[in-house]
């Protein structure tokens, strides 16, 4: 996951360090007849050797894995612990296992074929490259796309998309601003040496991969054994911890030094830039963990609207960015902006602490269901 974030990250903040030496050496047409021209000597590899992956399984699959393991659990054994998410109180549990037969999540909407559970044929290199070959799901096309909508009002898709939305929208508008404060006095920066202000962020990104990847599996590890050996999706939360730290440092940082560079120079607010970007990669790590590992069953959904409200939040900085700035002021702006994302991290704490019944609420009211989605 944390590699995933650097590809995406880490690509789009060292892209803009060539953009600027490309438009400043043979004019800024070029940044996109260079995309045009990489797209498409890479479309015959992608058409070749980039295959579908999706595959079509039964929707309690992973139900029936866990239930298997229930099964066949020693007696007694800690190592593998079950869960009875059907408390009424809506803490799980661990004395009995869980009643799957209770669960079937989205059996109704992403039925599977009886045929889709046999062994399938391994397709052939020429059956690979058919630019269709089937729909990877049975449920109706415009009640798969109305499906992401409604998870806006489940707390924990809400909490992910704050988490990382937020955070991701506070960089994409330093892009926007970036520009403003470093072309104009006291610095006046060209477009190469602006372009050269994101390999603090791309350092950053470097960073929050190196640092989210090893905190991410080693925390929760330790958090197991405090738990007597019994995992928790929560865990994966923790990490927000660290994100407040490194995201709100180089928000506030930023603001700071932004707002006279003329005292501070430019490395002081590239350097912050770089914290919050590695604040940005470990919320994203955290957040996707979390929805991965406690609402697997709507992770594509969940993903979905994490997608979208990243997009919203960001267009909507971007177009009222530097006016906001103008009107406010860098460090005043800033220091708004640091505020509201120490609160929104904050929220990870009744998340930790109520994730487990808000997991076992709709794990008994299957909310889609009751939308007929």
């Amino acid at each position: 996951m944390a590699l995933s974030n650097l590809a995406l990250f880490g690509g789009a903040f060292f892209t803009p360090v060539l953009v600027g030496k490309i438009t400043h050496t043979i004019g800024w047409e070029w940044s996109f007849y260079l995309v045009a021209i990489f797209a498409g000597a890479l479309l015959p590899l992608v058409f070749f050797f980039v295959p579908e992956t999706a595959f079509n399984r039964p929707a309690n699959r992973y139900l029936e894995a866990l239930q298997d393991g229930a099964s066949n659990r020693p007696t007694g054994d800690k190592h593998f612990p079950t869960t009875n998410l059907d408390s009424d109180k809506g803490d799980p549990d661990t004395s009995n296992p869980p009643s799957f037969e209770k669960y079937d999540y989205e059996a109704k909407t992403h039925a599977a074929s009886p045929e889709s559970a046999r062994p399938r044929p391994r397709i052939t290199f020429a059956q690979s490259l058919l630019p269709f070959n089937g729909r990877k799901s049975n449920a109706n096309f415009f009640k798969l796309a109305l499906r992401p909508f409604p998870l806006f009002l489940h707390p924990a898709i809400l909490w992910a998309c704050l988490i990382q939305g937020t955070l991701i929208g506070w960089t994409v508008m330093i892009g926007v601003v970036l520009a403003a404060i470093f072309l104009g006095p006291p610095l006046w920066f060209n477009e190469v040496q602006t372009g050269y202000m994101y390999t603090g962020p791309f350092v950053g990104a470097v960073i929050g991969f190196i640092i989210s990847g090893f905190l991410a599996d080693w925390s929760t590890k330790i958090m197991i054994k405090r738990n007597k050996g019994i995992y928790e999706p929560e865990f994966r939360i923790v990490l927000v911890a660290v994100q407040l730290v490194f995201g709100c440092v180089g928000l506030y940082g930023f603001g700071v030094t932004a707002q006279n560079v003329e005292r501070y120079g430019w490395f002081l607010p590239d350097m912050f830039f770089a914290f919050e970007v590695a604040g940005m990669v470990m919320g994203a790590v955290s957040s996707a963990l979390y929805i991965v590992d406690a609402h697997r069953e709507i992770a594509v959904e969940a993903f979905t609207c994490l997608l979208v409200f990243k997009n919203i939040f960001s267009f909507g900085l971007t177009w009222g960015a530097y006016n906001w700035l103008i009107a406010a002021g860098i460090g005043k702006t800033f220091y708004i902006i640091g505020s509201i994302q120490v609160a929104i991290c904050l929220l990870s704490i009744p998340m930790y602490m109520f994730g487990k019944r808000n997991r076992a609420f709709f794990s008994r009211h299957d909310f889609l269901k009751m939308l007929h989605l």
